[in-house]
């Protein structure tokens, strides 16, 4: 019961702040621009993908202040397991995001799922041998934070807390939350 409480509470207080601030900011606000500029291209430090990756975005829906958003993105990781072979395995980051605010700034959350191939070394007991495997893996990157775009296009900038929740297979059975993970974004909407 312990570890519930310390995964779910990060989370409780962030989802509280986040709507204390968004009920203020209602009452003060004229009525927001559409988007024009629905996509976007742009490189995440980072993030989602746990490092770096390239991303589309697209801004499916608006009602009022509230847009909602959906983006996939694709990287590539470095794996090295020893001094003789390196190979490169492909991630993708895949979100849904909801943004708040009108004009050219906006609060921006949401969750997405990123897949990725990762390399294990093993032993076999019985022959001693090393047997190197490519296996799959995956996590859960929540989002809160800050997106500059402006509806007309043009540049584009965000940056966000984006906390990681390991899946069950990536930590030996376990969730776990991994609260220490930003990212930065920038690139153009059009």
């Amino acid at each position: 019961m312990k570890n519930k409480r310390t995964f779910f509470y990060p989370i409780l207080v962030i989802f509280c702040a986040l709507f204390f601030f968004i009920s203020i900011e209602s009452k003060s606000q004229t009525e927001p621009e559409k988007f024009t500029a629905k996509n976007a291209i742009y490189l995440e430090v980072g993030g989602s993908s746990g490092r770096y990756a390239v991303n589309y975005s697209k801004i499916f829906h608006q009602i009022g202040k509230l847009s909602l958003n959906a983006s996939a993105g694709f990287s590539i990781w470095r794996n090295q397991l020893n001094d003789f072979k390196t190979i490169w395995l492909p991630v993708i980051p895949l979100e849904a995001t909801a943004l708040y605010g009108k004009s050219n700034h906006h609060l921006e959350m949401g969750l997405g799922i990123t897949s990725f191939l990762d390399r294990t070394l093993t032993i076999d007991s019985d022959t001693f041998e090393f047997n190197d495997k490519v296996v799959f893996g995956a996590y859960i990157p929540l989002r809160v934070g800050y997106r500059y775009q402006k509806p007309e296009g043009g540049f584009f900038f965000r940056v966000g807390y984006t906390p990681i929740i390991d899946f069950p297979p990536r930590t030996g059975g376990n969730w776990s939350f991994n609260p220490y993970h930003a990212g930065l974004s920038f690139g153009k909407s059009f």
